[in-house]
């Protein structure tokens, strides 16, 4: 089961960015994501107002939990799309893009450490080493191909990259376990209000009549919000943050064949390399992962709570160690662990 919802996975959340590709020459980035994410929270709203399941996933959560939902759903939908969007509408490949999104786990994993005392083996870092150097031969290899794309829009996905790492973190310090559908409604509702004030202020509330526009629109809600944004925190829940963003390494490959396939994306012995690096990053991270437990959250609580009783007095890390040991008391909710994460959602 866990295999079919990773091949799931790295296909609706690479859907994203050929989705936006499909959209980018039919309206700005903003009008784009503006009508990608009003039907979705009126959706998404009624759906949560009338059915009695869906009413009662919300008890029990406080505005301090629904702010901090919001504010999860500005870095990992708002902050994320936006700047993946703004780069593939400034003539980034949606290959080029992905792999740069899929350098979040190196981010992620640089900042376990520090903010929750979780460790990474040198094998892991040598996989991710190898997965920076990826990035860099495809963005090389992009850049040389591409034409009058200028070059601070290569930095542009980095952003997005850097949002949804932020995000990943400020959920997995939540207290309260909001469900799928309620992080879902409360960041679809989110972001719509985020892009429409956007887009007013930019004079690009009214939508084109062109047909392409409303394919990209609904190809976005469907594959890539409900698929690759759902499933990509439904994974996280299940598999901690190691896997998942792991699965990101195999986004680009996935995309880049996509673009070149769909869109005649340049798609050279360069970009191929870079891609095997990435794929290959993958395996070593897998490996280095081997037989760890940090991923699951019931054991990791346990080891925790076993140094934490030999260390006596809490630390300066008291935050991290608080939001490991009320882990115990939740369904598993892992946090940040190894490099791995990230969008489709692009």
């Amino acid at each position: 089961m866990n295999i079919l919802l990773s091949i799931a996975f790295v296909g609706a959340w690479s859907s994203g960015f050929i989705g936006a590709k499909l959209g980018a020459g039919s309206a700005s980035t903003v009008t784009l994501l503006m009508w990608r994410f009003l039907p979705l929270a009126l959706v998404l709203g009624v759906v949560a107002l009338s059915t009695a399941r869906s009413r009662s996933s919300w008890r029990g959560l406080g505005p301090r939990d629904l702010l901090r939902q919001a504010g999860v759903g500005l870095l990992s939908q708002s902050g994320y799309l936006l700047t993946v969007y703004y780069a593939i509408e400034l003539g980034v490949s949606s290959g080029t893009t992905a792999l740069i999104d899929g350098t979040q786990p190196l981010v992620a994993g640089a900042l376990a450490g520090p903010l929750l005392g979780v460790a990474v083996s040198r094998t892991q870092w040598l996989g991710l080493g190898l997965g920076v150097a990826g990035v860099a031969v495809v963005t090389t290899a992009d850049a040389g191909a591409a034409t009058g794309v200028v070059w601070w829009a290569y930095l542009v996905p980095f952003l997005g990259m850097l949002s949804l790492v932020a995000a990943t973190f400020l959920d997995r310090r939540s207290r309260a376990d909001a469900g799928p559908m309620v992080s879902m409604t409360v960041h679809a509702v989110t972001s719509a209000v985020v892009f429409t004030v956007l887009a007013a202020l930019g004079g690009g509330l009214t939508p084109p009549a062109d047909g392409s526009f409303w394919t990209a629109v609904v190809w976005l809600v469907t594959l890539s919000t409900f698929g690759g944004y759902g499933l990509y925190w439904l994974i996280l829940r299940r598999s901690g943050v190691t896997k998942v963003n792991t699965l990101m390494f195999l986004m680009a490959p996935v995309t880049a064949v996509w673009g070149a396939l769909m869109f005649g994306e340049p798609f050279g012995a360069q970009t191929a390399a870079g891609l095997g690096l990435g794929l290959l990053a993958v395996a070593v991270v897998h490996r280095g992962g081997r037989g760890r437990r940090d991923d699951r959250g019931d054991l990791r609580a346990r080891g925790v709570r076993r140094r934490l009783a030999a260390s006596g007095p809490l630390t300066p890390r008291r935050s991290a160690w608080h939001r490991a040991r009320s882990s115990s008391r939740r369904s598993e909710r892992p946090a940040p662990a190894t490099p791995t994460g990230g969008p489709a959602e692009g």
